[in-house]
């Protein structure tokens, strides 16, 4: 650490502020309700008047924090909030779902639902997803003769898994950003990760949660359509695909050809460009336009659905921004090293630090978003001491970010009022089934990172 651009050189008085720091974010969230972005900018704000801060390094630590960060990631999250609301208006989450039924047979509806989730949680905001399904949910439910937690479970725990750990979702997204993570490489193998904890989800409703809870489909949503337009006026199987699908390709692929081709090589300079996130999800945003039959639509496309996509975005970025900032602050201090050499001594499996770091921050905020940014933000000051690849960092955190969900969590309570189990019922099924896909997740996660995958 160089002592001139240092924040402080006390050991002492950084780990008192890392500590002052996760303590404040916590309690000021789950005890005072404050909103995340005030509940982490004062704990920065205090940190900085703490005895042996160089505030000038403290001041330059917070801008280029915040700044890079926007910087590499800021459009993109615009860009994949844009692509979600195309997503969400012209139908392409009922195309998806329709397909994922043809493939599995609709007397396997649970598993097309789950693998439904798997796929649509990459771009929408798990919420949004599952208030758009859930009529389906239930017409299912009624239709097959079996409880709402049959029918449900597995859905809503592949929605969050993906929803938290492969991007472009906004909040994997970031942290893959935060860490410095290959975006490609995260998506490969975050996809994977995600996979076979969805299949847990699904396991878990059909044959542990599903068969103990008596709740049976509401007759209020069943016949009801889950999509106002008709057949003539959706999308086909392959164009709502490819604004999800055709961005993660491109992505993937300039991981995959920057690993086999030399610099200077025609395939890694198209690509390069290519698969750039902001390339790649602008021509996701064009391909989910092009989705667009209704006239009305194609004038709320222009304005409207842009607007609603920054309004989404704005407290992922000043969050994401805020995490560059504390990143940046951690790494001009002693901490890092202290904490690293701690994992170290005692012979802990590094990977278990984001993973811990994920579940603390999800379980005391209900955030899966803020879970995810705060491993990021923490562990990423201390990668080079701790032996851990950005992207097994950012991935072990994002599955501790979806272990706990309960009721300090409005996705928790979307999903609990529209399938109308009672909260008991909902922590053991919903948050059994978070619960599950997070630890297999995280056991792929290790597994890949013991084989030397990440």
């Amino acid at each position: 650490m160089d002592p001139s651009t240092a924040v402080t050189t006390s050991a002492a008085v950084s780990l008192i502020g890392f500590a002052v720091v996760i303590f404040l974010l916590l309690f000021l969230i789950a005890k005072w309700k404050w909103h995340v972005f005030f509940a982490l900018l004062i704990p920065i704000m205090l940190f900085g008047i703490l005895p042996g801060v160089q505030q000038n390094n403290f001041i330059d630590a917070f801008e280029q924090g915040f700044g890079d960060t926007l910087g590499s990631i800021g459009v993109v999250i615009v860009l994949g909030s844009i692509i979600a609301e195309a997503l969400k208006h012209t139908g392409g989450i009922q195309v998806i779902t329709k397909s994922m039924v043809n493939l599995v047979g609709s007397k396997r509806m649970p598993l097309a639902l789950t693998l439904t989730g798997f796929i649509i949680g990459i771009a929408i905001f798990s919420d949004v997803a599952y208030v758009i399904l859930n009529p389906l949910v239930h017409s299912a439910a009624k239709t097959m003769g079996v409880g709402i937690a049959v029918m449900s479970t597995g859905l809503v725990g592949a929605l969050q898994l993906t929803h938290a750990i492969v991007p472009p979702t906004p909040g994997p997204l970031a942290a893959a950003a935060l860490l410095g993570a290959d975006i490609g490489k995260t998506i490969i193998f975050g996809g994977i990760a995600c996979f076979f904890g969805s299949l847990a989800c699904w396991l878990w409703g059909i044959y542990v949660a599903g068969p103990r809870i008596k709740t049976m489909a509401a007759d209020e949503f069943v016949g009801s359509s889950f999509e106002q337009q008709g057949p003539e006026q959706l999308p086909s199987t392959l164009s709502s695909y490819t604004p999800i699908v055709i961005p993660i390709v491109l992505i993937a692929t300039q991981s995959v050809v920057s690993l086999y081709f030399e610099e200077g090589h025609v395939l890694r300079t198209v690509f390069l460009y290519l698969g750039w996130p902001v390339v790649a999800l602008s021509i996701g945003v064009w391909l989910a336009y092009r989705n667009i039959k209704n006239e009305d639509d194609k004038e709320k496309a222009k304005d409207e659905w842009v607007q609603a996509a920054l309004k989404t975005s704005a407290m992922i970025l000043v969050v994401t921004g805020l995490g560059g900032s504390l990143s940046a602050i951690l790494r001009g201090t002693p901490a890092v090293d202290f904490i690293a050499m701690a994992f170290a001594d005692y012979g802990l499996p590094t990977i278990l630090l984001p993973f811990v770091i994920g579940i603390i921050g999800n379980m005391i905020t209900g955030s899966t978003t803020v879970g995810v940014i705060t491993a990021a933000s923490l562990v990423a000051p201390m990668l080079g001491g701790l032996n851990l690849s950005p992207e097994a960092a950012m991935l072990a955190g994002a599955s501790g970010s979806v272990i706990i969900k309960y009721v300090n969590s409005s996705y928790f309570w979307v999903c609990t009022s529209l399938s109308r189990l009672s909260v008991p019922d909902a922590v053991f099924a919903y948050g059994g089934a978070t619960f599950v896909g997070g630890v297999v997740s995280f056991a792929v996660v290790c597994l890949m990172w013991t084989m030397g995958l990440i």
